[in-house]
């Protein structure tokens, strides 16, 4: 019976085009890649498309930093992002951008849709306005004084310090962030997608399997405080498709981002022939598979399949979340060296070094991993180098030097090279459902078998016993032959490594080894190193290379509002004020992202004999694992403050001038949660 042949399509969520490709992105292009490579090698018809992200005020003012336009800023990005990919090895079938007629095209069709089934309206809002800039100011634009505790330099959503909600007009003494003016109030017509009309349908479609269980539990705080209008519009200057029938107002970003995925398939379709519609018409069998970041699921999982459905296209069959990179089991950070480009690590280390570390820490859960250095060396130089290439490596030699090249006419041990073989549809299961660490253990557990049965042969020592041709070439095929399947498991991993090792064994293009049969009476090319050890000079000079100069880079001046005066000392205090603070050691016993807020961070923390929630602006600083069990200095008597993610009853101390420098404090081992701090 013949193997059904899926059709399928698959993308990976879009760069932002104002910048570098890191380590941090490539955790989930990579883990495309592999799956893409995978479904492949299996024999699917499988296409992967993306592009970048290339509208937004942020790319309109880098441009105007730069003294160029947007259209040759995103130009410039793009070439350095597409060669990034293409050194790591990830091989899109299109990589596009989202500044393209084909994105324009879907963009307006999606919204004129919209609009005919009454899915859009349009409302006066209040904004914040530039008076030199001539231009309404994001919330991120904004900066001033928290208008609940005080604290400077806040952005315009959210307080860092006391982890406080508010509208960018509540801020004090606020100036725009681009020109150092004082904002001023401004109306302006909005358009927006009516989301709610969607809840029942996507009630019914995050809980039908198309998410993972972790995700679907998380969008039900969302489906509990109620489904929001989304502000799809934005007001003049802004880089990015202007609205039909709107002069003026723009689409804002997040709208056209996700139909990118649309505007580069349709110009692979173009380049090659495809049927756009047997991919994306809503009755369509065909398969489509989104992997993205946890940040962004909920305009993929709630606004995209909603927008989607409203225009009368298919929703995807599954959307796939990874977690956030941590590098030494911290946030990535440029004064450690550890916020590295990909273009720097490139110039130091084999890609493919990475694209194996990642497999083996990546599961199918939305969960964050860590590169460690020292593991990081030390799985590729004995995974890949001490365990597969040595298995090659112990036994072309005698092939090559006393056969001419030539394995044995039958293979000695058919039973073995079966059980290899026989690997390939649990390896396949665990590939498919991206257990890539599960599936490294696995092909990493058959390297170890043909190992141990070249270690149990010798054939070091038969080599030297007289009569003993035959039986030095049956143990060596042998060798050869479970390296062939097992450099078949690993090609979706490391392709050039097995590109080299195709060669090697001059056997043609390695297909998924279900039905493979062994190399017999057959002549292998001269072994050529496959991958070499990680060299730790080369290691710590990467790392060298990407810290960022503290000496030759001097801060800039803060720029000041004319309204406000010069930032003076704090003023003091009497000891019977700073007695009212009661400051108690609290254990951090869960922590979690809060969805929706870019700085927050939800802790439980217990105080021995109650446990108390905070809302705490350290995501930036901090993953949620690395703070689980710790424990905290909280303040213990503020009064619970009602925020727009909850209800925060107390707030912990941290240190430091913000963004990835920030510390909480911690108290000396032995303290107890609940101990008060005096």
């Amino acid at each position: 019976m013949s193997k059904q042949i899926r059709k399928i399509l698959v993308t990976s969520a879009l760069p932002y085009a104002n910048g570098p490709i890191h380590i941090g992105h490539l955790v989930e292009y990579i883990q495309t890649d592999i799956w893409v490579r995978f479904q492949k090698q299996r024999g699917h018809t499988c296409h992967y498309v993306c592009a970048d992200d290339a509208h937004g005020t942020p790319i309109m003012l880098r441009a105007q930093q730069e003294g160029i336009t947007p259209e040759q800023l995103i130009a410039d990005t793009w070439t350095q992002h597409n060669a990034d990919f293409k050194d790591f090895n990830v091989a899109f079938d299109n990589f596009y951008s989202t500044h393209s007629d084909e994105t324009k095209h879907y963009a307006e069709l999606i919204y004129a849709r919209l609009q005919e089934q009454g899915h859009i309206h349009s409302k006066t809002i209040t904004q914040a306005y530039d008076p030199v800039k001539n231009m309404f100011l994001p919330d991120r634009f904004i900066k001033g004084e928290c208008p609940k505790c005080g604290a400077a330099d806040q952005y315009g959503d959210n307080c860092e310090v006391c982890s406080a909600t508010y509208a960018p007009t509540d801020l004090i003494n606020p100036i725009s962030a681009i020109s150092g003016e004082k904002p001023i109030e401004k109306d302006s017509e909005h358009y927006f997608f009516k989301l709610a009309d969607f809840e029942k349908m996507l009630q019914k479609w995050t809980k039908s399997g198309h998410l993972q269980e972790q995700v679907a539990n998380k969008l039900n705080e969302w489906f509990e405080t109620g489904l929001q209008d989304w502000d799809i519009s934005r007001d003049a200057p802004y880089f990015g498709f202007e609205i039909p029938g709107a002069p003026g107002k723009f689409f804002y970003v997040w709208l056209d981002a996700p139909v990118g995925y649309m505007g580069s398939f349709q110009k692979l379709c173009d380049d090659s022939g495809l049927d756009f519609a047997e991919y994306w018409d809503k009755d369509s069998s065909t398969e489509l598979y989104h992997f993205i970041g946890k940040d962004i699921v909920y305009f993929h999982a709630l606004f995209w399949p909603a927008m989607l459905t409203g225009a009368g296209f298919r929703t995807p069959t599954a959307i796939f979340a990874h977690g956030f990179l941590t590098v030494n089991g911290e946030k990535m950070s440029k004064s450690r060296g550890t916020f590295i480009k990909a273009r720097t690590y490139l110039e130091h280390l084999n890609p493919e070094y990475l694209r194996y570390y990642f497999a083996a820490k990546l599961n199918n859960r939305v969960e964050d991993i860590d590169l460690n250095f020292e593991d990081f060396s030390q799985r590729v130089n004995t995974d890949l180098v001490n365990k597969v290439v040595n298995i090659a490596s112990r036994c072309s030699g005698f092939i090559k030097k006393r056969f001419d090249g030539k394995l044995s006419a039958e293979c000695a041990e058919p039973a073995l090279f079966a059980e290899f073989v026989d690997a390939s549809e649990d390896i396949a299961q665990l590939y498919e459902s991206r257990e890539y660490g599960k599936a490294m253990r696995a092909i990493s557990g058959l390297a170890d078998k043909a190992n141990q049965y070249i270690d149990d042969k010798q054939p070091w020592i038969v080599a030297k016993q007289e009569d003993s041709d035959q039986q030095l070439q049956d143990i060596c095929s042998v060798g050869i032959n479970l390296f062939y399947v097992i450099a078949c498991y690993l090609k979706p991993v490391v392709p050039e490594m097995v590109a080299k090792a195709e060669q090697f064994l001059n056997a043609g293009e390695f297909g998924w080894p279900e039905q493979l049969t062994p190399l017999t009476d057959h002549s292998i090319n001269k072994f050529k190193p496959l991958m070499t050890r990680v060299d730790p000079a080369k290691l710590a000079a990467l790392i060298e290379a990407s810290k960022e100069n503290l000496e030759k880079k001097a801060p800039a001046p803060k720029k000041t509002s004319k309204a406000k005066a010069p930032e003076q000392a704090a003023e003091t205090i009497e000891f019977d004020d700073f007695a009212k603070i009661d400051l108690r050691v609290a254990l951090i016993e869960k922590a979690e992202l809060v969805e929706g807020a870019d700085k927050l961070l939800r802790l439980s923390l217990s105080l021995g004999d109650e446990t108390r929630q905070v809302l705490a602006g350290i995501r930036s600083a901090y993953t949620p694992e690395q703070l689980e069990g710790r424990l905290t200095v909280m303040v213990a008597n503020l009064k619970p403050r009602k925020m727009r993610f909850g209800i925060s009853e107390g707030m912990v101390l941290a240190a430091g001038p913000g963004g990835d420098e920030l510390w909480i404090l911690s108290p000396d081992d032995g303290a107890k949660p609940g101990m008060r701090i005096k």
